[in-house]
């Protein structure tokens, strides 16, 4: 009789009661019984990369977190509890970089009523795939069934080859988003929060491409360069005018003012499952760099947008 096998690769973040926990780098948890298991090795960190910048999660966390800053913040040990009247979950979620300060359990239930006297659900953003993330949190909340709701991926690339891309003078950038770009924005009817959120970071510009015929641009993107990261995000298009090159051509407009400001590398963040857009930029250089996770409270409610 021939016996399948399979792998499974990832960081093994428990192994109790004859049970190995495996976080996989997508985040997924994979329980294997130990009378099961028929060999088992160290797998050595992924080599460097041979394109684009190279970058650690603990670089690139802050980097991220500083382009989407909330409205209201506190720090809870090497925590940073997040809200912005629940405008993406990204600005109304802890974000985690460090110890606590205190037990797990305890600093929960501190994020728990911290959430709970805004109106807000308990999230807790994770990462894992890559040196230095939080597999054995993510295991931890899973233990203590919180939810995850929410996965993506943060993807890095070299600016230079981006901005090469850059033609004409059709993109028109400006420091503040202003009716019209407002108007292509996917998220409607956006608040004084949102304005807030969406004009935070370093260094902050707004691209556009005005439609030919009038009305709502015919594209729209935002870029926020701190240091040497350029990060890309709300790159829209028309629906009717997509497959035309204007995502490229807004990405390409914003990473030559990027580069002009000292940038020399980029990231942006995309839906594990867009197929489209994550076809695109790997097109444009960029790679994933690790994952992302929304963990969401047992029993937590509040007013999500």
């Amino acid at each position: 009789m021939n016996e399948k096998f399979t792998d499974t690769v990832g960081v093994l973040t428990s192994w109790d009661s004859g049970v190995l926990l495996i976080t996989r780098r997508d985040g997924e948890s994979v329980r294997i019984p130990e009378s099961s298991l028929v060999a088992g090795k160290v797998v050595p960190p992924s080599p460097a990369r041979r394109r684009g910048p190279a970058a650690s999660y603990e670089e690139l966390a802050p980097v991220a977190s500083r382009a989407w800053r909330p409205v209201e913040s506190e720090r809870l040990g090497g925590w940073e509890l997040r809200a912005a009247a629940g405008f993406t979950r990204r600005a109304n979620s802890v974000l985690p970089l460090g110890d606590p300060g205190m037990p797990l359990d305890e600093a929960l239930t501190v994020v728990r009523r911290w959430y709970g006297d805004r109106g807000l659900p308990a999230y807790v953003q994770t990462a894992t795939g890559a040196e230095g993330t939080q597999e054995l949190l993510c295991a931890e909340l899973e233990r203590r069934e919180w939810t995850r709701e929410v996965t993506a991926e943060l993807w890095i690339g070299a600016l230079a080859p981006l901005a090469d891309r850059a033609e004409g003078s059709k993109v028109v950038l400006a420091r503040e988003a202003d009716e019209a770009w407002l108007a292509r924005y996917q998220r409607k009817g956006v608040s004084e929060v949102a304005l807030k959120v969406l004009g935070s970071g370093p260094s902050v510009w707004f691209a556009t491409v005005a439609a030919e015929a009038g009305g709502a641009p015919a594209a729209i993107g935002r870029c926020v360069v701190d240091g040497r990261w350029a990060g890309f995000a709300a790159v829209e298009v028309d629906p009717a005018l997509r497959r035309r090159g204007l995502a490229s051509t807004v990405m390409a407009a914003l990473a030559r003012r990027a580069l002009d400001e000292g940038a020399s590398a980029a990231w942006l963040q995309v839906e594990t499952d867009n197929a489209a857009a994550r076809a695109m930029y790997a097109r444009m250089g960029f790679a994933a760099h690790h994952a992302y996770h929304h963990y969401r409270a047992p029993g937590s409610t509040g007013n999500e947008r």
